[in-house]
C-alpha cells in the first residue's frame, strides 16, 4: 500500500470533483464473466462503485463513447492483467484504448492475476512499471480489500 500513496493522493483530489464512480475496471472481453466480474462483485460488496462495462453499456449504446464517458467519470483506473488481457493489448483493440487513455493519467492500479508482471513488462513497459496489486500474493479478495482501501475518502 506504501507505493500506492501518489495514487491515494490523486484520489482524494479527483474526490472533489462531482464523479459517479470509484472505480473504472479495465478488462479483456474474455475475463468479463469470470477474474473481472468476481472483482467487480467484490469491490461492490465493499461499498466501492465500479465502471464495468458488463453492467454500464446499455444494448444499443456507442461502445467506445461510454467507455470514454467512464473513464472520464471515474476517480481511478483499475487494470485486471490477465493472460487473455495482455493477449488483447497486443492486438490493439478496445483493452488497448483503455490501457492507453489510463497510462495519460496518474490514476492506474495494476492488478496482475494469472499471470506474472515479467510478462506484463514483456507486452507493456509502462504498465509493468506501475505500482500495483497481485493475486500470487494475496486472494482475489485481499486484493478487493486493499482496493476499497485506496478510494475510500
Amino acid at each position: 500500500m506504501q507505493a500506492l500513496k501518489p495514487i491515494r493522493r490523486s484520489v482524494e483530489e479527483r474526490a472533489k470533483l462531482p464523479e459517479r464512480r470509484d472505480v473504472f475496471l479495465c478488462h479483456a472481453w474474455d475475463d468479463r464473466k469470470g477474474a473481472a466480474k468476481e472483482l467487480h462483485d467484490l469491490l461492490e460488496l465493499l461499498d466501492v462503485s465500479v465502471w464495468f462495462s458488463e453492467k454500464d453499456v446499455m444494448l444499443g449504446a456507442p461502445l467506445l463513447r461510454e467507455i470514454d464517458k467512464g473513464l472520464a467519470r471515474s476517480r481511478v483506473g483499475v487494470v485486471l492483467v490477465t493472460p487473455a488481457f495482455l493477449s488483447r493489448i497486443q492486438a490493439e483493440g478496445i483493452a488497448d484504448k483503455e490501457l492507453s487513455t489510463l497510462l495519460a493519467r496518474d490514476l492506474l492500479v495494476p492488478i496482475v492475476h494469472d499471470t506474472t508482471y515479467e510478462a506484463l513488462r514483456d507486452v507493456s513497459p509502462l504498465l509493468g512499471s506501475r505500482s500495483g496489486l497481485s493475486t500470487a500474493e494475496g486472494s482475489m479478495s485481499d486484493v478487493a480489500d486493499k482496493l476499497a482501501e485506496l478510494v475510500t475518502v
